[in-house]
């Protein structure tokens, strides 16, 4: 485990952009934390460290956005809306888990019980001494 105090919404994507080059095929990384607390800007920073030039968004309404990688495919979820579990299984959730590519769950932690156990966990949360300011805590890199 490992925190890191990020100051702006770049440091943030720096740090994605980081823990991607430690990620590979079949890894699944679980985010939570509050509303604006930098989920999609780390997985911004994700996809740059993939190569992968898409623009990435939120995937709020659509529930997954997938993006072509080197090799594999990056695989960003957003389970806010999700009222039920039965709604992931209906667009194949489990198969995204274990075909081989990366996969990015916000909001995991509504779903805890569907996330694979040996998945990276990074929590955001919003710093009272500033308005940019985020403690970011990565669990689960290098104890794979």
């Amino acid at each position: 485990m490992y925190v890191v105090i990020s100051e702006s919404e770049q440091d943030t994507v720096k740090l994605g952009e980081k823990v991607a080059k430690q990620l590979k095929k079949g890894d699944v990384v679980a985010l939570s934390g509050d509303l604006g607390t930098g989920k999609t800007a780390f997985v911004k920073g994700l996809a740059q460290g993939f190569g992968i030039d898409e623009y990435i968004t939120s995937p709020t309404f659509t529930l997954v956005q997938s993006y072509k990688g080197p090799g594999f495919n990056l695989h960003h979820f957003d389970v806010y809306r999700i009222s039920d579990e039965e709604e992931l299984f209906e667009i194949g959730f489990e198969e995204y888990l274990y075909e081989g590519d990366i996969c990015v769950i916000e909001w995991a932690d509504l779903i805890q019980n569907l996330i694979p156990p040996r998945s990276v966990w990074i929590n955001f949360e919003r710093l009272e001494d500033g308005e940019n300011k985020r403690r970011i805590t990565v669990k689960g890199l290098g104890t794979k």
